[in-house]
């Protein structure tokens, strides 16, 4: 699993939590506890008409990736419920070169 990761478009998340959900259900995590956590910044006022609001879907170090989802061949469950879209999964090498292009992306390593 070192060599896959986690791509995160924090641009288009809604702040939804269907990620943080679909964690808990899938490892049957108390409460309190989360493989993901969805974190909000905002509203604030920028200028008289425009404000900045953003949602950032942090993995914790409960994180494992859902190695045993990935190992039978299934996306991490939080990259499987995104309504949003804006998680990948795969290799890192790909994922940064995804990460260029954009930035307002997050890329999430599992811990060693």
């Amino acid at each position: 699993m070192q060599e896959y990761g986690l791509l995160i478009d924090y641009e288009y998340c809604t702040g939804c939590h269907t990620c943080e959900i679909a964690c808990k259900q899938e490892h049957d995590l108390p409460v309190g506890k989360w493989g993901i956590k969805v974190l909000g910044l905002g509203p604030m006022k920028l200028s008289p008409d425009k404000y900045f609001l953003v949602y950032i879907p942090i993995p914790t170090d409960i994180c494992n990736l859902c190695e045993h989802r990935v190992k039978m061949g299934k996306l991490p469950s939080c990259v499987h419920h995104c309504q949003a879209n804006v998680m990948k999964f795969g290799k890192i090498e790909e994922l940064a070169q995804e990460l260029k292009k954009k930035p307002k992306m997050i890329l999430v390593t599992p811990r060693s």
